[in-house]
């Protein structure tokens, strides 16, 4: 069974998972606890402070980068984890300056793409020679996020240089909520020892990363007594069951179809938003209506599969047997013979290494493809410019990780399917009035499709989403950001939502 991530899905972690002294501590500390003899921990370096200055449309920006690890203790005071991270801090900054906190899902991946992808001062751009990503080569990113907050880039326990002291220790923090539990305490940390506990603080992940945000964002406010601002996510995973429990779903089929048909539309060349709203309305309706319903003979069932395969490319044959749930058959047949689409970006079609197979997939052009630079280009970087020198791997997907996962009581199955954030980001808002939230897609995306999210914040109390929430899509998939034109426009929308600029403005 192919392994699905949602990071950029997903899955045992160990009962009993360890408590985290609330007097944990960052270096230096006694040799006797952070250089456990044998440890992989000793790979770890010392922190590396560096001084840069980014050029921005407003000027030059300098500020101080931080590569180093947070150390977790047992009950006992004993380290059982150090947990890198990359914090980018601006010289001379305000006292009302936000501070970001941010990582991606997987589980098991780092933070890796939203560092170089999208917020960080460096970026790693896949066109020209490294359109496909052999050939990376970074250059500064003038629409970085440091134009307003100060950045964290965190990577969870196994991805990254993130690791534990030992593997039975390792598999007690892969799970929801002791995961959440440990990234809420690193936070604190932080803001601890960088005094920064009146800044208004954000969290921003992407894909399960999305999902990881809201707990973590309870867990500051129940385990560490701090307050988040808002919340950012990217792709997120908001409702485990219309992803992970689609099969045969009516509403599920009919949240993610707008993607498909908006990824036929890339793929045509003819992207048009009023023929996705078209495709929107028609998905809540007729295509809807017509799946939770016994299917109809002749002529009424004849249109509505010519209907469905309109819109998605799918031939009429392949929508009639599957009587229009194309979810799971769109990315091998949706582009044709011989092609094949990714469920991270849907949009772009790719060959198919095995056309002669009707189920047997290659794998993902968009995973196990270019964006796997973006691992050794991080590890690059963080030696050669920012000076945290270890000879650990960087781990940029770690499949371990997502298939010891534990969700709510046990590994993948029904515990997957249950998993939800709806009642997180009420709790959230209800009780942080200040509090906001943005969610941003890509059109393309069908793994974590927009209209999920957009189902998600349509039920809120209108009460507590009302100029507080907000939803974005932009062209592209499920890293849309690897496009110029949209990271730029997500930069611009996160800028007027630092500023507290609702949906409505």
């Amino acid at each position: 069974m192919r392994v699905i991530y949602l990071f950029p899905l997903l899955v045992l972690g160990l009962q009993g998972a360890p408590a985290l002294s609330q007097d944990a501590a960052k270096a230096p500390a006694p040799a006797s606890d952070s250089r456990q003899s044998g440890s992989i921990l000793d790979l770890l370096p010392g922190d590396s402070v560096t001084e840069h200055v980014l050029q921005t449309a407003g000027g030059p920006l300098a500020y101080t980068a931080t590569a180093g690890t947070l150390f977790l203790r047992g009950p006992d005071g004993q380290v059982t984890a150090k947990l890198f991270y990359t914090g980018y801090r601006a010289k001379d900054r305000a006292a009302e300056r936000p501070v970001t906190f941010a990582f991606n899902g997987g589980p098991g991946a780092a933070s890796a793409y939203l560092h170089l992808g999208l917020v960080g001062p460096r970026m790693l751009p896949f066109e020209g020679a490294n359109a496909d990503g052999t050939r990376p080569v970074l250059q500064d990113n003038p629409e970085s996020w440091l134009a307003f907050t100060d950045l964290v880039m965190i990577d969870p326990v196994g991805t990254g240089w993130s690791r534990a002291v030992s593997d039975e220790a390792t598999g007690r923090f892969y799970n929801v909520r002791q995961d959440a539990e440990s990234l809420a305490k690193v936070i604190a940390l932080y803001v601890q020892q960088n005094t920064l506990l009146s800044a208004p603080k954000y969290l921003l992940g992407e894909s399960y990363g999305g999902f990881r945000a809201a707990k973590v964002a309870l867990a500051m406010k129940n385990s560490q007594n701090m307050l988040p601002s808002g919340i950012i996510m990217l792709s997120p995973l908001t409702e485990g069951r219309f992803v992970f429990g689609a099969d045969g779903d009516p509403l599920a089929a009919a949240l993610q179809f707008p993607a498909l048909a908006a990824a036929e539309l890339e793929r045509q060349g003819r992207f048009d938003l009023q023929l996705v709203s078209e495709a929107e309305r028609f998905a809540m309706t007729d295509y809807l209506t017509s799946l939770a319903v016994p299917p109809s003979p002749g002529a009424e069932a004849d249109a509505f599969h010519a209907r469905v395969a309109a819109l998605t490319g799918l031939s009429k044959e392949v929508v009639a047997q599957t009587r229009g749930f194309v979810g799971d058959v769109y990315a091998k047949q949706a582009a044709g013979a011989g092609r094949i689409v990714s469920p991270y970006d849907a949009g772009i079609s790719h060959a198919d290494a095995y056309p002669e197979g009707p189920e047997t997939r290659n794998d993902d052009p968009v995973l196990e493809g270019y964006t796997r630079a973006y691992g050794s280009a991080t590890a690059g970087y963080l030696s050669s410019e920012l000076g945290f020198k270890t000879e650990m791997t960087y781990s940029l997907l770690n499949t371990d990780v997502n298939r010891r996962w534990e969700w709510n009581g046990g590994r993948g199955g029904d515990n997957r399917v249950s998993a939800s954030i709806a009642t997180d980001l009420r709790d959230l808002l209800s009780v942080i009035p200040s509090f906001r939230l943005m969610i941003a897609h890509g059109y393309s995306d069908i793994l974590t499709p927009y209209g999920v999210s957009r189902y998600v914040l349509d039920h809120l109390p209108p009460d507590l989403a009302r100029g507080r929430t907000e939803l974005k899509v932009y062209r592209g998939g499920h890293m849309f950001y690897t496009r110029d034109e949209d990271r730029r426009a997500m930069f611009e929308d996160a800028r007027n939502f630092y500023r507290g600029r609702d949906a409505q403005d």
